[in-house]
C-alpha cells in the first residue's frame, strides 16, 4: 500500500463520507419520515395521506402532489418522541461527519504536499497524516452511531404507535436514506482504519498518531557506520616490546 502517497483507500473514504453527508442532508430536509393514512368511506371524497418530517408536515389527497395542509411550524410542535430526538441527533451527526471530512482532507493534502523530511523548527506544529485519518475514522464511527440508533428506533416506535392507535402509521423513505447514510459512514471509518493499520508499521514517525519527541534528522537518515567504528568497540591495546642492546 502506497502510504507515503495519497492512496485510493483514503480518496474512496473521502468520497464515501461526502456521499453519506449528502444523504443525511436529504433525510433531514425531506418530509418523509412517517406517513399517516386517513381513509374515508364516502365515495365522493378521497383518502388523505399525512406526510410527517422533522421540520414540516404536509397532507395530500390520493393522486395529488399539492399539499392541502402545509405546516411549516411543525418542528416547534412535534408530539412524537422519536422525531424530536432525530431533530437533535441528525444535525449533530452531520456536523461530526463534516468535521471528519475536513480532517480527512487535511490528512490527504499533508500527504500530497508535505516533504518527506519536516522542518525541525516547525516540528511541533506539524500536521500528522496518520493522526488526521485516525481521528477522522473515529468521528465517522461516532456520526454513524448518532444517526443509526434513532433511525432504527423510528421503526420500532412506528409499531408502538400502531398498537396504541389504529394501524395507520408507516415509516417512509427518509428512514431508509438515513440508515443507508449511516452504513456509508461506517464503511468510511473502516476504510480509514484499514489504511492506518496497514501504514502504522512503517519505521518513519510520520505514521504515528502523535510525536513522542521532536523529530530530528537522525529519525529520517541513517548515519554512516564505518569499519573503523565497528572495530573500535572491540579493539585491545597490545603492548609493544622493544629489545635494547
Amino acid at each position: 500500500m502506497g502510504c507515503r502517497d495519497v492512496h485510493a483507500a483514503t480518496v474512496l473514504a473521502f468520497l464515501s463520507g461526502t456521499a453519506s453527508v449528502a444523504g443525511l442532508l436529504a433525510a433531514v430536509l425531506l418530509p418523509n419520515w412517517r406517513q399517516m393514512r386517513l381513509y374515508t368511506f364516502n365515495k365522493n371524497e378521497k383518502n388523505v395521506t399525512v406526510y410527517t418530517g422533522l421540520w414540516i408536515k404536509c397532507a395530500r389527497f390520493d393522486g395529488s402532489r399539492d399539499c392541502v395542509i402545509y405546516d411549516p411550524q411543525w418542528y416547534t410542535a412535534v408530539d412524537q418522541l422519536d422525531l424530536r430526538v432525530l431533530q437533535f441527533a441528525l444535525p449533530l451527526s452531520m456536523f461530526t461527519a463534516v468535521s471528519a471530512l475536513f480532517l480527512c482532507l487535511v490528512g490527504m493534502c499533508n500527504t500530497a504536499f508535505v516533504t518527506s523530511v519536516p522542518n525541525i523548527k516547525l516540528a511541533k506544529c506539524l500536521v500528522n497524516s496518520a493522526g488526521c485519518h485516525l481521528v477522522a475514522g473515529l468521528l465517522f464511527l461516532l456520526a454513524c452511531a448518532m444517526c443509526l440508533t434513532p433511525s432504527i428506533w423510528v421503526i420500532f416506535y412506528n409499531n408502538y404507535l400502531n398498537k396504541i392507535y389504529e394501524p395507520v402509521f408507516t415509516f417512509d423513505i427518509s428512514v431508509f436514506i438515513a440508515i443507508a447514510s449511516a452504513g456509508g459512514l461506517f464503511f468510511t471509518s473502516v476504510l480509514l482504519f484499514l489504511w492506518y493499520c496497514a501504514c502504522k508499521s512503517l519505521p518513519s514517525p510520520f505514521w504515528q498518531p502523535l510525536y513522542s519527541h521532536t523529530p530530528s534528522m537522525h529519525s529520517y537518515a541513517s548515519q554512516p557506520y564505518s569499519a573503523r567504528s565497528r572495530l573500535s568497540a572491540i579493539e585491545i591495546d597490545i603492548p609493544v616490546v622493544t629489545h635494547t642492546s
